[in-house]
């Protein structure tokens, strides 16, 4: 005969933090943060599973049989199975604490050796362990920020009617035309085959020509949205940059909605309601790590997500921006004047001076933007965007596509691209071609904004950059 017997389900640190858990009988486990010995026989352990920013305190009393053996020698980062009662905590700051009725070491972790021991730990140093920096504070923080910003974007094109196309990893393509990417092959790079003009035979490749790990799913995404209408992509791209800045990844993750049917009005629309959304969802749904961001990292984050989401973004075209910054007065480090690509200190200018609150700028010069943005009808200027906020400059940037066969053609030779590269690129606009519109944003970007984490290695859980690829 068999006995059911019943297993008492892990209690997350969150739930035991709950005035309404006290009472109940609960089955906690975690990481040891801190632990603190009384002269009455008993200790205070701070316990923490990354639920939530909090810990919850144990109290373990010296009648747990193992007290003496195995509690008296927890350290930081030690882990530990608690089964026992939430009761309420006379402690001040805190509501509930979990009295034990029995404690199990899970691991023990060497104080001599464990290195997140010591407090004041740099940046810098805990990216070289990155597999255990998720356990500290800040890097806890940032995980769930990181998750919720993710949660956000998914609610917000789904609640919307978005459909999630998984663009390839994989290309034959480069959407920027930048040609800084990553070569993907099996060729043996010690005995290359080569063509009689002494080019890479790439036809010997595993894929039959030169692929690359992708710089945008931006492409892809057109063909799904011109069939389908409206879909997001979300996913992780690719640039070999060999750029060591704060401000740059070699991997990173990008969100590139596409929708049909749409100008460039309805796609700063959107970008303005994504943005507002994702920020309110972080504040709403994020209140301790965003206030631990706040007193810690730097204290204006709550302040500008705040004001982003009451505020209606400025819009303005590139031409009108120029003017503006022209009579501004200031002196910047580069020179103002029209066909320039806008610099971040210019895009600081209009948010932060001139307007106060995010802008949106539009109509580029053709010369500094991508092929696929639609000419205007002074051939100058592209329907391109560029959503601006204050402390960073461009957060978003997109376009409305170039919907209209010879233009796109005449715009790909302009770009020395070649045409019959893209056949199926100009298929969509050979066979029931629409206007259609869309616009990428940088997670890693996101991240570091609503945290005001300082480099964007910080925010990404591991960071690949140019010499940088340890786990």
């Amino acid at each position: 005969m068999t006995v059911k017997t019943e297993t008492l389900m892990r209690t997350a640190v969150v739930d035991t933090l709950k005035k309404e858990s006290i009472g109940k009988s609960v089955k906690v486990c975690g990481w040891v943060r801190t632990r603190r010995d009384s002269k009455g026989g008993f200790s205070f352990i701070e316990l923490n599973d990354g639920s939530t920013f909090d810990s919850v305190q144990v109290l373990a009393e010296n009648t747990l049989p193992n007290y003496e053996s195995e509690v008296l020698k927890l350290s930081i980062g030690s882990s530990v199975e608690v089964h026992g009662t939430v009761v309420e905590s006379p402690g001040k700051g805190q509501t509930t604490e979990v009295k034990a009725g029995s404690l199990k070491v899970l691991g023990y972790a060497d104080p001599a050796t464990y290195p997140l021991q010591k407090k004041g730990t740099s940046f810098e140093f805990l990216r070289t362990i990155a597999h255990l920096r998720p356990r500290t504070n800040t890097f806890g923080a940032v995980a769930r920020v990181r998750n919720e910003i993710c949660r956000s974007i998914h609610n917000f094109f789904q609640s919307r009617g978005f459909l999630y196309v998984h663009a390839p990893i994989i290309t034959g393509s480069d959407c920027e035309g930048a040609g800084q990417m990553f070569r993907v092959t099996t060729l043996d790079l010690d005995n290359l085959p080569r063509t009689e003009d002494g080019k890479v035979d790439f036809e010997q490749d595993f894929f039959g020509k030169s692929t690359n790990l992708t710089v945008s799913g931006q492409l892809e995404g057109e063909i799904f949205a011109t069939a389908l209408s409206n879909i997001y992509t979300f996913g992780p791209t690719f640039r070999a940059e060999n750029s060591n800045t704060s401000r740059h990844l070699s991997e990173f993750w990008m969100i590139e909605p596409e929708m049909s049917f749409c100008d460039l009005e309805g796609n700063m629309q959107c970008a303005e309601d994504f943005l507002k959304t994702i920020f309110s969802d972080v504040l709403n749904n994020c209140p301790r790590d965003m206030a631990f961001f706040n007193e810690r990292i730097d204290k204006t984050v709550i302040e500008t997500l705040q004001g982003i989401v009451s505020s209606s973004f400025e819009r303005v075209s590139y031409t009108e921006a120029v003017d503006i910054l022209l009579k501004s007065g200031e002196t910047f480090e580069f020179p103002v004047s029209w066909g320039i690509d806008l610099q971040s200190e210019h895009e600081r200018y209009l948010t932060e001076k001139k307007f106060k609150k995010p802008v949106i700028v539009y109509d580029y010069p053709k010369d500094i933007k991508a092929f696929y943005m639609r000419l205007n009808d002074d051939n100058k200027t592209v329907r391109a965007m560029d959503v601006l906020v204050p402390k960073v400059g461009e957060i978003i940037g997109g376009s409305q596509r170039e919907e209209r066969l010879d233009v796109l053609e005449r715009r790909m030779l302009d770009s020395h691209l070649d045409p019959a590269e893209y056949w199926w690129y100009l298929d969509l606009r050979r066979f029931g071609t629409v206007p259609h519109a869309g616009f990428g944003l940088g997670l890693e970007r996101t991240v570091q904004f609503c945290t005001g984490m300082g480099n964007i290695r910080d925010v990404i859980p591991f960071p690949r950059a140019p010499k940088t690829a340890e786990f």
